[in-house]
């Protein structure tokens, strides 16, 4: 039978007899010592996937040595990873039904064993953390305790009275095979279906569904607004041609490709910091809702396709799309924990998409355009640093997980973010003044009024900062900010009046 979280913690666990109106609780089962896999079982993740992607975020070229390493056998590629990363099994994404089930049992006097396919050390690691393991079962140098490997091993532990076993997965099949008693937890409806071919299983725990709206959240699609700053070189330009709209068109389209792909690879490089972040640990990869190799495989599709695309519109687009990977992925595994670094790069990152809209559309970007956006984006950079602070000191915590910076920093970053705001409004003023008579605007007198717009939004930007309004993305705020909206719209409506011929 099924049951869900909730339905485990308001009541004793039922049986198959228990349904035919014969009642059998759980402490018959006491003698039974209950051996529970690890991952994907006790936890939605997997060690060794986690521990991969802690060693390539290390450094890269340590991917090449997981190959030798795998040469000598799985035992030994787990036992040498688990040498060279710290995993923090206590930001692991549990599974709270079972870990429900397996306390009340240790309450009733059984015996439980975590049995892992795990290297040893790090599956110690969780029964030292949860504190409800008599004993741990785990992968050693020459041995990779998985399928009927573990199978022995547990039978030389149990002896002939019989076990109890809890799994997932399809390499649980000839454990449960010989188990007295079986448990599935977590297990796809194929699995759940052999599993009740070989008995029937004593519970079966659902895994957590899969929902389309999670893939989507972690493509984080409506980060594919800031995409639209290709399109500013065009409006800038004052270009209306449709073949210059297509064309960057088609390059907004690569872009949020190669964003969507690149905010995975962030994720999955973020796992423990997510974790440990109030509002970032409900991501679908943290969380674990989405597995890593979901992930993985989302990357491999994603980052191609967008590689493609920007091949097929130019080679020199090509060129600014592997610079903007090369950027993202070193800003994602080592940049984003140096202070200041971090924000630079962010903001260089947004200028870059100028840069890449002004080079599919032929249109030559002027340095005014650069000067302003680079000092703007730099003061969003900070805005999103500084709302990340201001919640982690609410919470009580010194220091932002995965980051630079200290509690202790924030007034210093926000000092810096508001004076780059002034800047570029100062910088637009400067270029606003370089068009007077010019032949782009006719009346650009007009366009002063755009700086006192960009002064309201800015100063209620950093207004809403200390007041702890926004979470930790100014982009999804002014997207969701009707404020927001006003202000460009009437930016927008300056810009027109400034640039067409008309008669008082």
């Amino acid at each position: 039978m099924s049951v869900s979280p909730d339905s485990l913690s308001r009541s004793s666990f039922s049986t198959p007899d228990a349904e035919r109106g014969e009642v059998t609780s759980a402490p018959d089962y006491a003698a039974l010592p209950l051996y529970v896999d690890l991952d994907g079982t006790l936890t939605y993740t997997d060690l060794l996937f986690e521990s991969v992607l802690l060693l390539i975020k290390r450094n890269p070229l340590y991917l090449f040595l997981c190959f030798v390493w795998l040469l000598r056998g799985r035992g030994n590629l787990k036992f040498q990873i688990a040498r060279c990363v710290e995993l923090d099994v206590s930001l692991l994404p549990y599974n709270e039904a079972l870990l429900t089930y397996l306390k009340q049992q240790r309450a009733a006097g059984r015996r439980l064993v975590l049995a892992s396919a795990s290297d040893r050390a790090l599956v110690q690691r969780v029964a030292d953390h949860l504190g409800i393991f008599d004993a741990v079962f785990g992968s050693d140098e020459s041995t990779n305790l998985k399928s009927r490997a573990k199978l022995q091993a547990i039978i030389a532990d149990s002896g002939v009275n019989g076990f109890a076993y809890a799994g997932n997965g399809a390499a649980d099949l000839p454990v449960w095979e010989s188990a007295t008693e079986i448990i599935v937890v977590n297990a796809p409806s194929a699995i759940v279906a052999q599993a009740q071919k070989i008995k029937t299983p004593r519970l079966i725990i659902p895994p957590r569904p899969f929902k389309l709206r999670l893939v989507i959240k972690a493509l984080r699609l409506h980060q594919w607004a800031k995409n639209a700053l290709l399109f500013v070189p065009l409006m800038a330009a004052h270009d209306l041609s449709i073949e210059s709209w297509l064309i960057t068109l088609l390059a907004f389209i690569a872009f949020g490709l190669c964003a969507s792909a690149t905010y995975v690879i962030n994720d999955l490089f973020d796992l423990a910091s997510d974790r440990a972040h109030p509002r970032k640990q409900a991501r679908p990869f943290a969380a674990a809702t989405l597995t890593i190799q979901f992930g993985v495989a989302l990357v491999l599709v994603l980052l191609p396709l967008s590689l493609l695309l920007a091949a097929a519109i130019s080679l020199p687009f090509f060129g600014l799309m592997v610079v903007y990977i090369a950027a993202t992925l070193l800003y994602s595994a080592r940049l984003k924990q140096i202070a200041i670094v971090d924000v630079l790069v962010l903001a260089s990152l947004y200028t870059h998409r100028i840069l890449a809209g002004g080079l599919v559309s032929a249109v030559v970007i002027s340095n005014w355009l650069l000067a302003v956006s680079l000092f703007m984006f730099l003061s969003l950079a900070l805005v999103k640093r500084c709302a990340e602070l201001e919640f982690m000191s609410g919470d009580g915590k010194v220091s932002l997980a995965g980051r630079g910076y200290r509690t202790s920093d924030l007034s210093y970053l926000i000092s810096m973010g508001i004076a780059s705001g002034f800047v570029a409004v100062m910088l637009l003023a400067l270029y606003v003044d370089s068009q007077v008579g010019g032949a782009m605007y006719p009346h650009a007198e007009i366009l002063w009024l755009i700086l006192p717009l960009m002064l309201f939004w800015i100063m209620r930007l950093w207004l809403k900062i200390s007041r702890m309004e926004i979470h930790d993305d100014p982009l999804l705020f002014a997207i969701t900010d009707r404020a927001s909206w006003i202000v460009a719209a009437l930016v927008a409506c300056v810009a027109l009046l400034a640039s067409v011929e008309w008669m008082l």
